[in-house]
C-alpha cells in the first residue's frame, strides 16, 4: 500500500483559478504546477517565448519508446464586467457543489485533473515509459508562442510524445457525452471594396462599393461549400460584419469593408478556400468595376485522428468511469490540438463546457473528481 496522499484535483483547480492568468499573464499558475510536478519527480523546463510563459514537464527517461502526453492551457479570457459576476472571478468559491471562477471550466480544471492523475500514477505505479505535460499560457490569444513554442522546443531537444490527450471541455450537456477526434479548420477573410465617391442623385457618376460588396457577400453566403463527410458536419460560412461608416444619406461612399468566417471540414484547405474567395471577388470586380482587395488569415486547418487505438483507449476509460459511450465528435471551434496533430496522434476529452468564457463560469466539483478518474484510468491502461 502506497503512503502517498492522492492529489486533490478540486483543491488544485481552486489554487489555479486564484491565479489571475488572463492572457498573456502567467499569474503564478505555471509556477504552482511546476512546484507540484517537480516535487513528484518530473523534469520541468520553462519554455517561454515572445513574452508567453509555457511549461514542459516529463517524468521518465527522455526518448522513451512509450510516452503519453497531455496538452492544456492555464491562460484565461478576460472576466468582462466583474460587477456582473455573482462570485469573485478569481476567488474559486465553492457554492452548492459548484466551483466558480474564470478558467474553472476552460480549462484549469482539466489541467488540474491530469496533473493530479499523473502525479499519483508515477508515484504509485511508475510506468515503463514517460508521462509528459505540455502546458501553455497562450491558447486564448494568438497562440503563436504557446503550444507552437513548446513543440518547436521539443523538436530541438529530441523530446517527443507518442500520443497526446488535450484536456479542453468536450461535452455539450453531460460529462462523458463526447470526445474530439478532430476539429474543423477556421479561416477569416477581410474584403475591401474601393469604388468612386459621388452624389446619390447621380449614381452613374460614381462606382458604389457597397453594391459590389453586398453582391459578393450574398454569393459567398448562398454558396453550398459541401454537405459534410463521414466525420464532419457541413462547412459553414458566416458574414460577421459589413462596415462602411458613411453618415451621409446623399453620398455614395468610396470604400466599404466586409468580413466572413469559414469553419471548414476535411474536404477543403485554407489554400483552396482562399483561391475560391479570390475568384469570387475577381468576378464581382469585373462585373462592377469596383476594386476588391482580399486579406486572409487561417487560424487552423481541419484535421482528423481516425478512430483507432488512441480514441478507443480514451473511450474505454470514459465508459468505465461514467457508463457512457462518448460520441467521436469534430464539432466546435479550434483548439491547440490543431498544432499537436503534426507531432503525434491526438484526441481531446474534458468536462462539460456550457459555462466557458461566460459570466459566473463554473464547474461541478464532482465532475473534476470524475475527470481525474478518467485520466488516471487512461494512464493505467496505456502503460498496462
Amino acid at each position: 500500500m502506497s503512503a502517498h496522499t492522492p492529489v486533490d484535483p478540486v483543491a488544485l483547480t481552486a489554487d489555479l483559478v486564484r491565479c489571475n492568468s488572463v492572457t498573456p499573464a502567467e499569474g503564478g499558475a505555471l509556477v504552482l504546477l511546476e512546484k507540484l510536478l517537480s516535487g513528484a519527480g518530473f523534469d520541468c523546463t520553462r519554455v517561454d517565448r515572445g513574452g508567453i510563459a509555457n511549461l514542459y514537464a516529463r517524468w521518465g527517461r527522455k526518448g522513451s519508446n512509450r510516452s503519453f502526453g497531455f496538452n492544456g492551457h492555464t491562460d484565461v479570457v478576460p472576466v468582462g464586467d466583474a460587477a456582473a459576476w455573482t462570485h469573485d472571478p478569481f476567488g474559486a468559491e465553492i457554492v452548492d457543489g459548484w466551483l466558480y471562477g474564470r478558467g474553472a471550466t476552460d480549462m484549469k480544471s482539466g489541467v488540474a485533473a491530469f496533473a493530479a492523475a499523473a502525479v499519483d500514477f508515477v508515484r504509485e505505479t511508475p510506468p515503463d515509459g514517460a508521462v509528459i505535460l505540455a502546458i501553455t499560457g497562450d491558447e486564448e490569444a494568438d497562440a503563436e508562442d504557446g503550444t507552437v513554442a513548446l513543440l518547436d522546443w521539443m523538436a530541438t531537444q529530441g523530446e517527443a510524445m507518442s500520443v497526446c490527450l488535450v484536456g479542453e471541455p468536450t461535452c455539450p450537456e453531460t460529462f462523458g457525452q463526447a470526445m474530439k477526434i478532430g476539429r474543423r479548420g477556421s479561416l477569416t477573410a477581410w474584403f475591401t471594396a474601393e469604388g468612386v465617391q459621388g452624389h446619390s442623385a447621380y449614381p452613374h457618376r460614381a462606382k458604389n462599393p457597397v453594391t459590389a460588396l453586398v453582391r459578393l457577400m450574398d454569393r459567398l453566403a448562398s454558396h453550398e461549400l459541401d454537405r459534410g463527410t463521414d466525420h464532419f458536419d457541413a462547412s459553414t460560412l458566416a458574414i460577421t460584419t459589413i462596415d462602411t461608416g458613411n453618415p451621409a444619406t446623399n453620398v455614395i461612399p468610396a470604400i466599404s469593408r466586409g468580413t466572413v468566417n469559414i469553419r471548414f471540414n476535411d474536404l477543403h484547405s485554407g489554400a483552396s478556400l482562399t483561391d475560391w474567395l479570390s475568384a469570387e471577388a475577381a468576378k464581382v470586380q469585373a462585373e462592377t468595376g469596383v476594386k476588391i482587395a482580399l486579406r486572409v488569415s487561417i487560424s487552423g486547418e481541419s484535421f482528423l485522428t481516425p478512430p483507432g487505438a488512441l480514441s478507443a483507449l480514451v473511450a474505454k476509460a470514459v465508459k468505465a468511469e461514467t457508463g457512457l459511450e462518448p460520441e467521436l465528435s469534430t464539432s466546435g471551434g479550434t483548439s491547440d490540438a490543431r498544432f499537436v496533430k503534426d507531432h503525434c496522434p491526438v484526441v481531446e476529452f474534458g468536462l462539460v463546457g456550457k459555462t466557458m468564457h461566460a459570466v459566473d463560469e463554473r464547474v461541478e466539483v464532482d465532475q473534476i473528481r470524475k475527470l481525474k478518474a478518467v485520466y488516471s484510468r487512461v494512464l493505467r491502461d496505456y502503460f498496462a
